[in-house]
């Protein structure tokens, strides 16, 4: 688990007088998480073992056996969007798992719900203006969010049955999904991914260029450009490549720009 830094030069301060350090892309590279996952997976994307589907998401909406963890996180859904994000997130996660059958999908589907419920409890003036402008992916401000949603994952779910065990899976799951550069396991990789492929629908797209301060049409340049290309599995890469195309023809952003 990260933990704060006093020492580090790039590092920003939140409201408690905790100091953050930015991002090092280079962290996690060599840690043996990350290597074994590499060598277990040399194949990229990484092959689909499933079921691949890539029709529009809105047709499989996510299941309903994790209402009771919804409702433990209502008030972390009403920030940033969260009650758009995380839902369509679950579904993306959802499919995911049906095309990596292996997966733990209870610690995907978890996760997913729970990764950015930490926005709920940093200063949301600073999200906007730190964590989605400049390097944005070194925004001490994503450190701050990773932990805080680590303390609501560490809060909701053993009052939800979930072992200790489960809990610390789903923390380190959270810790560093946006910060850290590399995959430690296969349900990591696809938390990762349906993070990214929710943006690729047209409700993400809406909220998400407006984040951004994009047109719909520079945002799905970006898509193309720079998220495409990190989408570990071979499934989403196929989810986020149709959706892209039904999104640009949806928005005429060949037109609109």
């Amino acid at each position: 688990m990260r933990t704060p830094d006093t020492q580090s030069p790039q590092t920003s301060r939140d409201a408690a007088g905790t100091v953050w350090p930015a991002a090092d892309p280079a962290t996690h590279a060599e840690d043996p998480r990350a290597t074994a996952f590499a060598a277990a997976h040399p194949v990229r994307p990484v092959p689909a073992t499933g079921t691949l589907d890539t029709s529009p998401i809105a047709g499989t909406p996510a299941a309903e056996d994790l209402d009771r963890l919804w409702k433990a996180v209502v008030e972390e859904t009403r920030s940033r969007g969260n009650d758009i994000h995380l839902p369509i997130s679950l579904a993306y996660a959802e499919r995911l798992c049906r095309a990596y059958p292996e997966a733990d999908a209870e610690l995907v589907r978890v996760a997913i719900v729970l990764h950015d419920t930490g926005w709920a409890h940093v200063d949301e003036s600073r999200i906007l203006s730190e964590g989605f402008t400049g390097d944005w992916r070194k925004a001490a401000i994503r450190f701050e969010h990773e932990a805080e949603g680590c303390k609501v994952a560490r809060r909701v779910l053993p009052g939800l049955g979930y072992s200790d065990g489960f809990t610390a899976r789903v923390c380190e799951i959270i810790d560093g999904h946006d910060t850290r550069h590399v995959a430690f396991s296969l349900e990591d990789a696809l938390v990762r991914d349906a993070d990214r492929l929710w943006r690729f629908d047209h409700a993400g797209i809406a909220l998400a260029s407006s984040w951004f301060g994009m047109t719909p049409a520079v945002y799905t340049d970006r898509l193309a450009a720079e998220i495409i290309p990190e989408l570990i599995t071979e499934a989403a890469y196929a989810m986020g490549t149709a959706d892209l195309a039904r999104s640009n023809a949806l928005l005429k952003t060949g037109v609109i720009r």
